[in-house]
């Protein structure tokens, strides 16, 4: 085999570092669906865009945390991972199928982990994959299981929400007092990045505060709050907000409050993945997104 070589990643990588982070989600979602799912498909242009989009955001922000690696054939895995307030977060890390059994993410891993050196906490979301999940457990993070909602909602189940508002620019200094209050950091310069991407809405009362993003049909994003009355609140104007089907993913047992609105709206349960966690317990009243956590 040809040497690999493990480098910073350059402007110049991200479109390939995308097509790489597609196929190898792509395989993997073959390998491990359910039987009773529909065939995965690859993932939509407008993902892509966003992808390359935030890909080029920590590559601006945090140039430390992106790696590549790379063979005479061309890019073989990447990594990208990011620091907030003392907490370090893996965004994305993949490594094309027939290539995982070189020590190639092993390499990406450790590389990406070094951006985070000195950090108190960290955060990643992890696939059901056992390589990958076997790799976060030897780094030393706790496994937390993952699930997400998905089905038809009965629309007639939908309570009147009420102190619920459009969010706005304005509101990232709320937003940032709210991630630490929750996740012991803020996410700082990448609000005006979700501010791009989603929807924002915010509920400021005098008993409680919390903001959510959401995507093109009301689906959450990211969510978080000081209390489980906001976040309830938030999760159902979300839910209201989105058509007929509808997924929320990333909830944790710390968050059942999530839970118990998702099966009053008729939604499935299921489990996938894990949240990996180190030196930090699961966020709550929160729904991480998958890279930006």
């Amino acid at each position: 085999m040809t040497e690999v070589t493990i480098r910073p990643m350059l402007p110049a990588d991200v479109r390939a570092a995308e097509r790489l982070s597609a196929e190898s989600f792509l395989e993997l979602d073959r390998r491990t669906a359910r039987r009773a799912s529909p065939e995965p498909q690859t993932r939509p242009p407008a993902r892509s865009e966003a992808w390359v989009l935030r890909t080029r955001h920590f590559l601006e922000i945090d140039p430390g945390g992106c790696w590549v690696a790379d063979d005479e054939s061309g890019l073989i895995g990447m990594a990208t991972s990011f620091v907030r307030d003392k907490t370090w977060c893996l965004a994305t890390y993949a490594v094309l199928p027939g290539q995982q059994a070189r020590g190639v993410g092993r390499a990406l891993l450790e590389a990406a982990l070094h951006h985070g050196r000195g950090c108190l906490r960290g955060m990643l979301s992890s696939s059901s994959d056992p390589r990958a999940v076997r790799r976060y457990r030897l780094a030393g993070f706790s496994l937390h299981p993952q699930m997400h909602l998905s089905g038809t909602v009965d629309r007639s189940a939908i309570p009147v929400v009420e102190k619920v508002r459009e969010g706005a620019a304005a509101d990232t200094d709320l937003m940032d007092s709210i991630d630490r209050q929750v996740r012991g950091a803020a996410h700082g310069v990448d609000h005006p990045l979700m501010q791009h991407l989603w929807r924002p809405i915010v509920s400021d009362t005098t008993t409680g505060s919390g903001y959510a993003y959401l995507a093109a049909g009301g689906s959450v994003q990211l969510l978080a709050a000081t209390n489980r009355t906001t976040a309830t609140r938030l999760l159902w104007t979300a839910i209201a907000d989105g058509g007929p089907e509808q997924t929320v993913h990333h909830l944790t047992t710390a968050n059942e409050w999530a839970i118990d609105v998702g099966l009053a709206a008729r939604l499935e349960l299921h489990q996938e993945g894990y949240l990996g966690l180190r030196g930090m317990a699961p966020p709550s009243p929160y729904v991480h997104h998958g890279a930006l956590l």
